[in-house]
């Protein structure tokens, strides 16, 4: 494989994804110029602060290893490799919006110079490189494999993930050409400690990743519809998963809970479905697998309705204090956190609702657990932080005279707390 002369690298987009990256590779001794539309953003970076505190890898290394932050878009021109790591969202009815991915590729292609790599790394549908990459840096008079290479490497990143990080999580990459894709296997070999796969089309490199999430999607929708189930049925669905994966091959443990957050999981089989519809194919079994998830918010107030009856107290007017609004335990992420939507279908049975989350203190209505339990008379616990895992006991629920908890993770001890008959506790599937 040849090897190519890639100094400079310019990080689209500085979220959760590209700020991780350009660190990395202002370690592995690159030049980086990481661009952001984001003027508050570029302020506190060029002031050394990190955005996201729970990121070990940046904790360690953002001081390290300081970079050029811009909002200026004339900065990145001289980069050899541009990395567009910009978020690609659905709208209210679902429907994938790729505005953010056109406009980073409308800023490079309108900046960088001819022989330039270009990796788009955000998670897209198989088609989106050929469709809608390709065309803007063709009607800014690229020739795509002569002038400009363009490849896809679908990012790969578990925020609050002490093991699994920029540096050594396993990668795919695909382009359009040869070339394209040795720079890029050359580029990603040089700063991630793992396996680089190239695959043999930009789409399959496309298609990995939806593959990947909509696998988690489905199988996290099957163990919810069983928690359902075995509600129904009196069975303790952790138990049986538990029971389950003593079996050591051909099994994979996946937990029921109130709902699917994060950026991925419940957003990106979005794409796929999408597409496909335009190429003529119906994803039923997939769209079935996300309403799943996507009614587990309000099953989970269900469930506290059931347990109110049980003690005789309406909805209507109760304090139901909702614990936890990350999306993931111990991280501040909210992006897509099922937490919102819980509180959407409390509201509309009339309920009162505080929130606490220790990550989120900012966006709480309450400031302390205490707090919370002092004020609720009803309680879900929608985020499985360690501080609530570590805090919450039959007899803390006692004193504050809660009367029911929902424990929408399943991450506190059933048996303890079902033996103390003041309050009535309730899991997903158990």
């Amino acid at each position: 494989m040849a090897k190519y002369d890639l100094k400079t690298v310019a990080v689209i987009g500085l979220g959760y994804v590209g700020l991780p990256l350009a660190v990395r590779a202002k370690e592995k001794g690159y030049e980086v110029i990481g661009f952001d539309i984001d003027e508050e953003k570029i302020k506190l970076l060029k002031k050394g602060q990190n955005l996201f505190k729970k990121d070990t890898f940046l904790k360690e290394n953002l001081l390290k290893y300081p970079f050029k932050a811009t909002n200026n878009a004339s900065d990145i021109a001289q980069a050899d490799i541009h990395i567009i790591c910009v978020p690609t969202p659905v709208d209210h009815l679902h429907h994938p919006d790729l505005g953010p991915v056109i406009g980073a590729s409308e800023t490079v292609a309108t900046h960088c110079k001819k022989g330039a790599l270009i990796v788009l790394e955000s998670t897209v549908n198989p088609y989106v490189s050929e469709e809608v990459v390709r065309p803007i840096f063709e009607k800014h008079g690229f020739v795509v494999g002569k002038n400009i290479f363009i490849s896809h490497c679908p990012e790969r990143i578990n925020p609050g993930d002490p093991k699994w990080d920029v540096t050594n999580i396993p990668r795919v990459v695909g382009s359009f050409d040869k070339k394209g894709l040795e720079m890029s296997l050359q580029f990603y070999r040089s700063i991630i400690d793992a396996e680089i796969r190239p695959m043999r089309s930009i789409r399959e490199a496309e298609a990995t990743k939806i593959l990947e999430n909509s696998f988690r999607n489905i199988n996290i929708a099957f163990v919810n519809e069983i928690a359902m189930s075995f509600d129904a049925l009196g069975i303790d669905v952790k138990d049986v998963i538990d029971g389950a994966a003593t079996k050591p091959f051909a099994f994979m443990k996946h937990y029921p809970s109130c709902g699917v957050g994060g950026h991925c999981i419940p957003v990106d089989p979005h794409y796929l479905v999408e597409r496909a519809k335009e190429s003529g194919f119906n994803h039923g079994f997939l769209k079935y697998a996300m309403e799943t998830n996507e009614g587990m918010p309000a099953y989970t107030v269900e469930r506290l309705q059931d347990a109110l009856n049980e003690k005789r107290i309406a909805m209507k007017d109760t304090v139901v204090g909702v614990l936890g609004l990350s999306y993931k335990a111990n991280i501040d992420d909210l992006r897509e956190s099922p937490s919102f939507k819980i509180i959407e279908h409390l509201k509309e049975h009339k309920c009162k609702v505080e929130t606490f989350d220790p990550h989120v203190k900012r966006q709480s209505t309450m400031k302390s657990l205490e707090a919370i339990l002092k004020k609720s008379q009803a309680l879900i616990l929608a985020t499985d932080h360690k501080e609530f895992k570590d805090a919450l006991t039959p007899a803390l629920l006692k004193k504050y005279d809660i009367k029911a908890i929902i424990d929408g993770k399943n991450c506190l001890d059933k048996e303890l707390f079902s033996k103390e008959k003041s309050f009535i506790y309730r899991g997903i599937g158990r």
